[in-house]
């Protein structure tokens, strides 16, 4: 028996010494495990702090590119201001001109043949910038391009314009006035 009892101490040692030494390897374990715990802490502060400040940097661009494209929107309507009055000026002028000859003159057909001149020009100019008259006479009634104010018994085939009362522009795609129209029954 007593041979017993000094095997049991010998397995109590053992066994104590190996949870010793399991509880000193879980010790030693825990405390290598808290310094990395702290470095991926580190790296997730650092990551927000990264992504924080990309985030007001590119919140920072935004408002530079508003402010930039409002900027240039306004300089894209004065310089289309400016190129429409250019264009027109010259018409002005030859408006100016031909009143003051018609003034001067007592001749009616050179200041008819000014008036036409002036008004070819005036259309040129209103091309050039992408004006242009919408054609009404013979056409299809379109009411998107056309105001009917009249309609007429006609032997043209019915909704065809007869006559154009006062003239229509577009600009490009968009109806700048609709043509007044006549239209057939």
């Amino acid at each position: 028996m007593a041979e017993e009892i000094n095997k049991k101490d010998e397995i109590t040692d053992d066994t104590t010494e190996t949870v010793e030494e399991t509880v000193n390897t879980d010790n030693t374990e825990g405390q290598e495990e808290a310094p990395p715990e702290k470095t991926e802490l580190d790296l997730a502060q650092e990551q927000i702090s990264g992504l924080s400040d990309k985030l007001m940097r590119t919140a920072a661009e935004f408002d530079n590119y508003k402010k930039r494209t409002a900027r240039e929107k306004e300089d894209f309507y004065k310089t289309a201001v400016c190129d429409t009055v250019l264009a027109l000026l010259p018409v002005l002028d030859n408006l100016d001109r031909a009143i003051a000859a018609a003034e001067g003159s007592d001749n009616d057909g050179s200041v008819l043949d000014g008036v036409k001149m002036i008004k070819k020009q005036f259309d040129d100019a209103l091309n050039s910038i992408g004006v242009s008259a919408i054609d009404a006479i013979d056409c299809e009634f379109d009411p998107e391009k056309h105001n009917a104010v009249m309609t007429e018994e006609s032997d043209k085939p019915e909704n065809t314009v007869i006559d154009e009362l006062q003239k229509g522009y577009m600009y490009k795609d968009k109806v700048v006035r609709h043509s007044m129209v006549k239209v057939s029954n």
